[in-house]
């Protein structure tokens, strides 16, 4: 009756109950449809997972750096590996174990009773509730060690240092190679067995060898020894931690003397918290002994006492005491208890920051010399750079642009070049990138396969300026003309280059515009990765989420895709034990554009060395918001530029250069990924002229040096002679940038490349100090620093007085009004200072940006030198004014151009030169006409009309080149007759 039961439909439901089952149950070919859609959606996830692994690979065997993708990856399955079984080991054992010694289940007890459900639910799943925990803590920590692969390379590479700290005698390699290593086994030891203490005390509660509330004894003899055990592993490792607190001590930072940088050992930590930490290792030892002995006991009386007795040692011992050693010994007498650690701290921190050969003399900063020799020894003192990278910019976009596709960075380089006429020439620099967004038709195709590459470097005279106030170009126009010869002028791989591009394949790329033919390109590299192979279209397809990629007619034979295209992205993928500096520059090497990478090895172990955070000490007013920092959050207490990189514009090649031979952070990384760097040896004359010291690492430094100029630990405990970085007095609430500027110093015979900066001290806006590196790396004088200490009583003048003392002067601000007549605007150059025969002399270019140009132009020269200051069209006539002198002294970089060869206002890109043939003039006037309409149509986006505007331009500036010709060509027969 009861199957009959089960079996009768539900009458009240209405209907046969055949159907009802039916439609219940799927059928077999819904089942398979089901099946099928799982397993091809559990493919689909696997195969984005091997997607981004598959594309990373391809990717580091296109730049041929294969065995750094290996080694890393490698080395974090290890690491995963080994300390998540290690992990899940320890857990699982001790789960086990304590379900081992359970006792007899019984229920005696409210308790016990409460329990027996959740032990009977468990019961048909116990192995798999281990496994399940064992994996989960596993996974976790498995993946958290994995993170932890460059501490582990660094301590099995590790080579020494050959300095021994102060303290312990030990060599840095131990603080800055093993004890992070030692601290990382420390933290997975505590970890381990505190989450095994955990999971056992809640196994043993679960079966009854803990209880809480029921009467007679807590815990079972087996529960008491197997906690008691674990407890004294804990208490073990504590003795550990308190031995190697002793040598943290020599890289712990805190605060002292108006300072929260400051690392090291004081008075206190060497004579109160040292003594201390070894006390309460021993104490914590036995207290350890103590856990270990309940095996035996089966009593937890003398451990808990032990671990009490901790407890309070760590409070007066660890606490009390050395606030009382702080309060009744240090304070009364602090400068003398301090000062043995001061000067611990003055030499660790200037060697660690390559500071500690800098040469610092006195420099009086007023001259005796004659206004003639002042004004003869400034035209051999420095190249003054008239052209601020940082300021023209826009003039660079608006002369030399050509098409509103391309653009050039916000702040531009400053390098040097040999002229025709074999001198060395402080150059501006930039590339001209490409740039979609200036595209005039966005699609997938013109953004990806058309528009791919920019075109040609365009370089200016540092020192002269054109007759308008425009750069003095020596390489310009596109395709590039000028003084640096043939070169590859394709740029695939730039700062501004962060899109991927597909390149070599059936669609043509746009090269460059002649008049009004597009000139193709087929990239003919081997740069990117192939997209012949169907996987690799299927995994970039996913990688980028671009499904077009697998399918689209423009990919084919020869195609290939460029991506990780900015220097810096290259140079960090192939080498991510390196910081990058912030600025990359371009350079023409070989026949080739190449750009030129600083990168820095660092540490934040370096004993007794005062720490850094290296984005707000290479913060400055040419960073903000125009080019990166480095490291933002990164706090380091040694650097060093260990390696110089370069990556090719065209290929996207990228190198690596042992630039310093000594340093041993690149060494253990050297010995941890060898073949990736190459010899110094290696670095070619060419490439060797353009390599310089980088404005990142001298940032730092001088941040540094502002306290650590001084060597006696006396003055860094008074504080009086501290300096101050200035604030750019045209950029307020940043700091004056360092710059580049070739110039001798009073002990250099001749001029030199150098980086320049300044100091005021602290609390003031005179001059205290100015400093200089030897910035070219062809010189056995790189990277030595001179620094010109002013007397404390100065009143030189600093960059902000300079500056105020310019706006204050009536004459001056008279004329500047008259310049910003309309809607002109004035912009302020870099304030260049430059020591002169023993004072200062301090140039500022000032541009006007016109209303009708909307780019700026050098108008005008600020110079002043003591009291003197003047305001003049050149830098020649400003001397001259500031010194008194009378003459036509000829100021290197200022050339008096012949008649007939001045530059026009709103002259086009190509710079033709005027001409007194009626025929060039009219095709001159077009070509004014053209530009002119042409900016404006840019302005207004009209791309129509701009097209038009540039064919226009083109036809007259070939009608003006033809009749420039033929009127060359009739005087030279002119000639012949005669």
């Amino acid at each position: 009756m009861r199957t009959l039961a089960f079996q009768m439909p539900d009458r009240g439901s209405g209907g046969p109950t055949g159907p009802r089952i039916s439609v219940g149950r799927p059928s077999g070919r819904a089942k398979t449809l089901l099946m099928t859609a799982g397993v091809l959606a559990v493919l689909a996830m696997l195969f984005v997972m091997f997607a981004g692994f598959w594309t990373d690979w391809l990717w580091y065997r296109s730049v041929q750096y294969t065995n750094v993708f290996t080694t890393t990856l490698w080395t974090k399955i290890g690491m995963f590996a080994v300390f998540g079984l290690l992990m899940a080991g320890a857990v699982g054992v001790n789960i086990w174990l304590a379900h081992r010694l359970r006792p007899p289940l019984s229920a005696m007890s409210l308790e016990q009773q409460s329990l027996d459900r959740y032990r009977m639910g468990i019961a048909p799943y116990k192995k798999w509730v281990l496994l399940g925990v064992t994996a989960l803590v596993g996974l976790i920590a498995g993946a958290s060690a994995a993170g932890q692969w460059r501490t582990w390379l660094l301590w099995l590479n590790g080579v020494p240092f050959g300095t021994e700290d102060p303290q312990f005698g030990k060599d840095v390699s131990f603080y800055a190679f093993d004890l992070p290593w030692y601290r990382f086994l420390l933290s997975f030891g505590f970890a381990a067995v505190v989450l095994s203490l955990l999971a056992a005390a809640l196994v043993h509660y679960l079966y009854g060898g803990l209880r809480l509330t029921t009467p007679g004894a807590r815990a079972t003899s087996q529960a008491t020894g197997h906690l008691s055990v674990l407890l004294g592993l804990f208490v073990a490792l504590k003795a550990v931690a308190y031995w190697l607190d002793r040598y943290g001590l020599a890289v712990k930072s805190g605060d002292f003397k108006a300072t929260d940088n400051w690392t090291g050992l004081r008075y206190v930590d060497a004579n109160a918290y040292l003594p201390a930490k070894t006390i309460l290792f021993f104490i914590a030892a036995i207290c350890a002994v103590l856990f270990f002995a309940t095996l035996w006991r089966r009593t937890w009386q003398l451990p808990v006492i032990g671990f009490g007795l901790m407890v309070l040692s760590a409070i007066l011992i660890g606490g009390l005491y050395p606030a009382i050693v702080q309060k009744f010994q240090v304070q009364p007498n602090e400068q003398a208890k301090e000062t043995p650690y001061i000067k611990k701290n003055i030499d660790a921190t200037r060697d660690a920051y390559d500071i500690a050969d800098s040469e610092v003399s006195d420099y009086e900063g007023q001259s005796e010399a004659s206004n003639e020799e002042l004004r003869e020894a400034a035209n051999t003192t420095a190249s003054i750079r008239l052209l601020d990278p940082n300021v023209v910019s826009p003039s660079f976009q608006q002369l030399q642009q050509v098409r509103s596709y391309y653009q050039f960075p916000a702040t531009l380089d400053v390098d040097r070049y040999t002229t025709e006429d074999g001198a060395e020439q402080d150059t501006v620099i930039g590339l001209r990138e490409i740039n979609i967004n200036g595209i005039t038709e966005r699609n997938w195709i013109n953004d990806h396969f058309k528009y791919t590459h920019g075109f040609g470097i365009v370089a200016g005279k540092g020192t002269e300026v054109a007759s308008t106030g425009a750069p003095e170009f020596i390489e310009k126009n596109l395709p590039p003309t000028g003084e640096l010869g043939d070169y590859e002028p394709r740029v695939y791989y730039g700062e501004k280059t962060t899109q991927y591009s597909i390149v070599g394949g059936p669609q043509k790329e746009l090269d460059y515009i002649s008049g009004s033919e597009e000139k193709t390109y087929s990239y003919k590299g081997d740069s990117g990765v192939s997209l012949e192979n169907p996987v690799n279209r299927a995994a970039y397809a996913v990688t980028f989420g671009e499904p077009q990629i697998l399918y689209s007619g423009a990919i084919g034979d020869g195609s290939r895709i460029l991506y990780n295209r900015t220097p810096k992205e290259r140079v960090e993928a192939v080498a991510p034990w390196l910081t990058i500096d912030g600025d990359p520059y371009p350079a023409e090497v070989d026949g080739r554009i190449q750009w030129l990478v600083d990168a820095y090895t660092t540490t934040n172990q370096y004993p007794y060395s005062s720490r850094t955070t290296l984005g707000e000490t290479t913060a400055d007013a040419l960073t903000d918001g125009q080019r990166s920092v480095i490291a933002q959050q990164n706090r380091v207490n040694y650097i060093r530029n260990s390696v110089k990189a370069t990556v090719d514009a065209y290929t996207g090649d990228v190198k690596l250069y042992q630039w310093d031979t000594q340093d041993p952070i690149l060494k253990t990384w050297m010995k941890a990924f060898p073949d990736t760097v190459e010899p110094r040896g290696e670095i070619g004359d060419e490439l060797m002229a353009h390599f310089r010291y980088p404005q990142d690492l001298f940032k730092v430094q001088r941040e540094l040096l502002t306290r650590y100029h001084v060597t006696s630990a006396s003055q860094f405990y008074s504080g009086s002679e501290r300096w101050q970085v200035p604030d750019d007095p045209t950029h307020k609430g940043n700091a004056v940038p360092p710059y580049y500027l070739s110039m001798k110093m009073p002990d250099q015979e001749e001029q030199t490349f150098s980086l320049t900066t300044t100091f005021n001290p602290s609390g003031r806006e005179t001059l205290g100090a100015f400093m200089a590196v030897n910035a070219d790396a062809r010189s056995e004088d790189y990277g030595t620093i001179r620094i010109l200490k002013l007397p404390s009583n100065t009143t030189v003048s600093g960059p902000q007085q300079v500056q105020s003392r310019f706006n204050s002067d009536t004459d001056i601000a008279n004329e500047i009004n008259i310049l910003q007549r309309g809607d002109s605007e004035i912009e302020y150059g870099n304030l260049l200072t430059v020591p002169l025969e023993g004072g200062l002399l301090y140039v500022e270019p000032v541009y006007v940006r016109g209303a009708g140009t909307n780019y700026p132009l050098l108008r005008k020269v600020l110079v002043t030198y003591g009291e003197e200051t003047a305001f003049e069209d050149t830098l020649g006539e400003a001397l001259n004014v500031v010194f008194g002198v009378d003459g036509t002294e000829e100021t290197p970089g200022e050339e008096e151009q012949p008649p007939g060869e001045e530059e026009q206002p709103g002259e086009t890109p190509a710079d033709p030169p005027a001409s007194g043939n009626a025929t060039v003039q009219e095709a001159l006037q077009d070509a004014q006409e053209a530009f002119e309409a042409g900016q404006e149509a840019l302005a207004e986006q009209d791309w129509e009309a701009y097209g038009q505007a540039q064919q226009d331009l083109d036809d007259a500036l070939q009608r003006a080149a033809e009749a420039e010709q033929s009127a060359d060509g009739g005087a030279e027969e002119g000639r012949r007759e005669e």
